[in-house]
């Protein structure tokens, strides 16, 4: 599923990508050899352009604070959460695994896939999308044959994944499509025993990519599901924020996600597995959006589908200040809050744990 040319493509915009991708962070010396991203849409930087779904984000008002002003494919107004440590590392932005020109990165590629998820039938209702199982096959292909190639010997390919950081955001559209979406999955599975069900999913895909070669795993917590426009339709003329019991049944996907994590740590030898712990830092953003210099934790940026609670149309003019707003569209955050998790993450206390990605870079 590498190369797909099945939906048509506007040329220029993929050269306009391939000039400013170039040019999309920082020209100081890289602080690690390569930045792996995995997971879904909030991560995606645009490998759903060229798959058969509805769950795209290759068209204006997306993007329209990217470097370039252009969309990219990314599900927000401009950089993700990734770009902002791709940043921060001094590397490019990852380079979208899915591609109509083959790509030959060292510094990394991003396999992350809009409406996807941890379990194979999440997000297929919109179309095709990467599952963790597929993003995993793509990144075993990288590194036995693309990487494999390059590296003289199996030492300086360990040496290379060993420093390199892999970073993961998934899970949400397990729930918000599948948990919350079908009632047979509810019927099957307590929020416990679903919760079990897709943490012990991760851990297995997790020991793979350590088999592979990867040492420095991010995982972020899936964040206050119940507080976005999407889940919170027909709730916000009654006042309410947020649906706390939807929170709460998330919360113990992000409880036993902390518990793996430490496991992993604990068992597999020379392993640093860290946990994004964004869930109470985006819930207080909602709760206290000033304290955080933002205006509205409620609504979408974009003028979206469905009274503001889907993806952006097409061509609107979305709101003048984006920075001011917690949520894009109905679903995904703005720039401006996936700079804060991401400052939060790379050299604050609270987020990523037990080590942040400052100290990641010298482990």
């Amino acid at each position: 599923m590498e190369f797909i040319n099945i939906i048509p493509f506007n040329i220029f915009f993929i050269f306009s990508y391939l000039l400013f991708c170039g040019k999309c962070s920082s020209s100081k010396l890289p602080l690690v050899p390569a930045l792996y991203v995995f997971g879904d849409s909030l991560f995606d930087s645009g490998n759903n352009n060229f798959l058969p779904t509805l769950a795209k984000a290759n068209y204006y008002p997306y993007g329209v604070n990217f470097p370039g002003s252009f969309p990219t494919g990314r599900f927000t107004n401009g950089k993700t959460t990734a770009d902002f440590i791709a940043d921060y590392l001094g590397l490019p932005y990852p380079t979208p695994r899915v591609s109509l020109i083959k790509p030959t990165s060292l510094t990394g590629y991003n396999y992350a896939s809009g409406s996807c998820g941890i379990l194979p039938e999440t997000g297929k209702f919109v179309g095709e999308c990467l599952n963790l199982d597929e993003q995993m096959k793509m990144f075993e292909t990288t590194v036995k044959i693309q990487l494999g190639l390059h590296f003289r010997n199996r030492t300086e390919l360990a040496q290379y994944l060993a420093k390199s950081i892999f970073i993961f955001s998934v899970g949400n559209n397990d729930y918000i499509n599948t948990y919350f979406g079908i009632v047979k999955t509810r019927q099957h599975y307590s929020p416990p025993q679903f919760a079990k069900l897709l943490v012990d999913s991760l851990s297995r895909k997790l020991q793979r990519l350590y088999d592979l070669g990867a040492r420095k795993i991010v995982v972020f917590e899936l964040g206050p599901i119940g507080c976005i426009p999407s889940i919170m339709r027909g709730l916000r003329p009654k006042g309410i924020k947020c649906d706390e019991n939807k929170n709460k049944i998330v919360s113990l996907f992000n409880n036993e996600l902390g518990l793996m994590l430490n496991n992993l740590s604990l068992t597999l030898q020379h392993s640093h597995f860290i946990i994004g712990r964004a869930h109470s830092l985006a819930y207080d953003a909602i709760i206290n959006p000033a304290k955080y210099g933002l205006r509205d934790s409620s609504n979408p940026c974009c003028k979206s589908w469905l009274n503001g609670t889907f993806s952006c149309i097409p061509e609107l003019t979305p709101c003048s200040a984006p920075d001011e707003h917690f949520f894009w569209d109905g679903y995904h955050l703005t720039e401006a809050t996936c700079s804060v998790v991401a400052s939060h993450c790379i050299n604050g206390s609270d987020v990523c744990l037990p080590i942040n990605i400052q100290q990641l870079v010298q482990a």
